[in-house]
């Protein structure tokens, strides 16, 4: 028992220790959210259709969504990034742990 502790002593402050580098998730605060689509009018399926200003109203509504979107695709394929990176990090910290342990 008591050579235990130099042993652990020596795995945890051996270089190999000091290289595994603890990833970091990027933080949830930065998720952009995504725009919400607009609620399609009931009379847009209906048999006599939408008065003009009620179909006029939604159609602009849409376009307002498209611009959103357009704007929202790059944070979003950023943020995606992010976590690929993460992903990949925490990887990478997994495997140089399992090396510390086999002592490479």
């Amino acid at each position: 028992m008591r050579f235990t502790i130099p042993v652990l002593a020596l795995l945890i402050s051996g270089p190999a220790a000091a290289a595994c580098t603890v990833p970091v998730a990027p933080p949830a605060a930065e998720r952009p959210e995504k725009p919400v689509l607009p609620q399609k009018p009931a009379c847009l399926d209906a048999k006599g259709g939408c008065p003009g200003w009620e179909a006029y109203t939604y159609s602009d509504q849409i376009k307002a969504y498209n611009a959103q979107i357009q704007a929202f695709r790059p944070i979003a394929e950023a943020y995606v990034q992010k976590l690929n990176a993460y992903v990949k990090a925490s990887a990478d910290y997994a495997q140089c742990e399992v090396k510390v342990l086999q002592g490479q």
